[in-house]
This record gives C-alpha cells, structure tokens and sequence, in this order.
C-alpha cells in the first residue's frame, strides 16, 4: 500500500507520482506529449524495445530506445488541466526534460488542407489553467530550438505540407471554440472568424498550457499537430486521412526529437543551439 506524507508534492517513498504512476528512473528526458492513448502505443509501436510501461488512470507512459536513443511518449488524455498534471508530474522524475506535443487540431485559415501539420511557434492563452501561474499578458512561447527542430524533421515530410505560426488553446471543444450546437449556444459563436483576423493558424487544446510551464520552469518545449477540421470549410477528415495524418505528425515528431538530440550533442558546453554549431552524426 502507497503511502503519502504531503498534501503539495504528491508521491509516496519510491518517488512514484500520484496520477501518472511514474517515478525517477521510469522516464527519458525527451519526452512526447501525446493526448489519446492509443497514440501513445502507436509511438511506442517505433520504439527498439520497450523498456517501461505506466498506466494509471487516464495516463500512459512508455519509455523505450528510438535510434538507441531513450525517449518516453506520455498519453495525457485531453485538455490543459490533464496537461498541467503531467508535465508537473513528469518534471519530478527526470532532470531538464524537453516536452513535444504530438496531437490534433482544427485549422482557421484558409490554404490549410485536412491533414496538413502545423508547428506552433506561440500560443494564444484561451484557457484558464496558465492564469494560475502567470497573468493574462504573459506570453506563451514554443522554445526556438524545438521549433527549429520540427522544421528540420519536415524538411522529410513528402506528402503534406507543414505550416508554421500561432496557435490558440481552448479550455473546451465546443463552446470554448465557438462550436454552435443546438441546445447549447456559445456565448461567442465569431471566435473563430475573430481568431482567423488575428492570424491564429490553428486551435486546440494543450498548447498554451504547456508552453507556459516549461517556460517557468527552464525548459524546451513545442508542438506539431495534426489538422483534423477545417474551421473556415466546415470540414473534418475521414478515417483514411486522419490515421494518415497522426502517422505523419508521430513521425515527424520522432525525428524533431532526435534532430534535438544531435542539435544538444553538436553545441557542447554552449548555452544554447545556433546554426554554425551544425548537428552531431547520426
């Protein structure tokens, strides 16, 4: 039986974390953020090997080598809430871990096609969860480095284009993006036409959260999603270009990961990445 000595950092003598079920040890410090858990088994479906697997409540982490590399994909489930546990959670087993988002959104410009797969560079704060860090002002910033890394990674991509530019994350799927169903009025059914004027390249639900922690905290983060919707088109892909789709986006996260491995390994005792530093061999 666990055992739990403070009400603040939740985690009994092992070190393991009260809602994703992790301890020291279990996790690699590259670590992809993912939303569903089928997801995260079709990450881990790429793996060498598995070397762990975690499982509690709605969260699942799998560490294992990729390229004889460790990395760990961690399933959160949805929204900047479960988000939030995570990443605090995550950040008490490894040290200076970096976080890629792997996930799925709704397109609000036009020139974006179902299954396309957009980089954050920022994110616009629709949620509520980062208020109780920062104030309402504060930006929330993709660390340049993963977001230079994603766009080497999509210099493979072949089939699709990936796009680039901010990001807007809801604390909700319908109301909270405007959505418009019978029953339940949004109070702001223009949200999205308002966000396409601002330029927002996309919305979802993650982001911003996740953005904004690992900025306090230290440490590297960004995201690439998959476009499942087109807001402006009233569209939504089928089953053939989603799971397409998602594949492109773990792939193409996969190698962002390892790209920022070799980027780490190439500048040495520097303090950050540039470009003359290259990128270590393979």
């Amino acid at each position: 039986m666990a055992t739990y000595h403070s009400a603040q950092q939740v985690h009994d003598e092992e070190g393991f974390q009260y809602h994703v079920g992790v301890k020291p040890g279990d996790v690699a410090r590259r670590i992809m953020l993912v939303g569903d858990p089928a997801r995260a088994d079709k990450v881990a479906s790429r793996f060498d090997s598995i070397r762990v697997r975690r499982e509690n409540r709605e969260y699942v982490t799998i560490t294992g080598p990729y390229c004889g590399h460790e990395l760990t994909v961690t399933a959160t489930g949805i929204g900047t809430d479960n988000t939030e546990i995570a990443v605090i959670e995550l950040t008490q087993c490894v040290e200076d871990p970096t976080f890629l988002r792997v996930g799925s959104c709704g397109a609000l410009q036009d020139g974006i096609s179902l299954g396309d797969l957009i980089v954050s560079t920022g994110a616009l704060r629709l949620e509520a969860t980062s208020t109780h860090y920062v104030p309402e002002g504060y930006p929330a910033v993709a660390h340049h480095e993963v977001v230079l890394a994603l766009m080497e990674a999509a210099r493979d991509v072949r089939d699709r284009a990936v796009h680039t530019g901010v990001t807007a994350t809801a604390c909700g799927f319908y109301g909270a993006q405007g959505r418009t169903i019978p029953g339940f009025p949004p109070r702001d059914p223009d949200l999205t036409q308002k966000l396409s004027g601002y330029g927002v390249k996309n919305l979802e639900m993650e982001a911003s959260l996740l953005f904004t922690l690992a900025t306090l905290r230290g440490l590297r983060a960004g995201a690439v999603c998959a476009v499942y919707a087109s807001r402006k088109a009233d569209t939504f892909v089928d089953t053939s270009i989603k799971d397409a789709a998602e594949s492109a986006a773990i792939e193409m996260g996969l190698a962002a990961l390892e790209v920022l491995r070799r980027m780490d390994s190439a500048r040495g005792d520097a303090p950050c990445w540039t470009p003359s530093a290259g990128l270590a061999k393979k």
